[in-house]
């Protein structure tokens, strides 16, 4: 009977605290989520190109006066000098070489070296100039690699501020058109991170040079126009509605 007794005051107050037990339930939160997007586009100023030199015979058919490579080498480094260039521009990036054969029924009667360069440039009218102090013979083609530029990080920063407003603007004219108002940002995310290198677009003339130009003039009169480099970000933000 005791038992009982004890259980029941138990039961009696826990239930009791159980009532008094109040359950507070949180409003929910208002909230927008968008997203901005900015792009930009920048003119290169770090043009990389691959440059190819090899050994040739002055007199093919015989196999005779061979203009070596270190004295094509020794042509492009000054070249590369008198345009005003450090010598950290040039950089060999390969070597390699070839059999020359006199008849094809025949062994190859020498063997021709040819080496790889990359030169980097930050105007595109530097290479002629350099290039047309090399013989033209020895040049196997030169195109670009890749381009870069040097503020390319900074404009990254400034493309994300950008749409980082732009996804602010969103936000804040959708709530009006509701009456309603912007309040403090709650949530920040990248979405993309696009750095576009296009592939340069050669005019004629330089479409000569690369294919190994029979003369000097081929190389000087040589146009090269250059997409630009595309920069986008886009970003979505989450804001309180106030």
């Amino acid at each position: 009977m005791k038992k009982v007794i004890l259980f029941s005051i138990f039961f009696i107050t826990a239930l009791s605290s159980f009532a008094q037990t109040t359950i507070v339930q949180q409003p929910l939160q208002r909230k927008i989520e968008v997203s901005g997007f900015s792009e930009m586009e920048v003119v290169p100023d770090e043009l990389y190109f691959s440059i190819s030199l090899r050994e040739y015979f002055n007199d093919e058919k015989n196999q005779k006066d061979k203009i070596i490579i270190s004295t094509l080498e020794k042509q492009l480094l000054k070249a590369v000098a008198e345009a005003g260039l450090p010598k950290e521009a040039l950089s060999i990036s390969s070597v390699g070489g070839y059999q020359n054969y006199v008849d094809k029924k025949k062994k190859p009667a020498s063997f021709l070296e040819n080496k790889q360069y990359e030169l980097k440039v930050d105007r595109a009218d530097k290479l002629d100039g350099i290039l047309s102090k090399v013989e033209s013979r020895g040049i196997q083609y030169a195109n670009i690699a890749r381009v870069d530029h040097s503020k390319k990080e900074e404009f990254k920063k400034q493309v994300k501020i950008n749409a980082l407003k732009a996804a602010k603007e969103k936000a804040a004219y959708l709530l009006e058109a509701v009456d309603q108002k912007l309040g403090p940002v709650l949530e920040i995310r990248e979405v993309e991170d696009n750095v576009n290198y296009p592939q340069p677009m050669y005019a004629k003339a330089n479409m000569r040079m690369m294919a190994a130009s029979e003369s000097a003039d081929a190389v000087q009169d040589s146009d090269i126009q250059y997409q630009k480099i595309k920069i986008s970000y886009r970003m979505q933000a989450v804001f309180e509605i106030k």
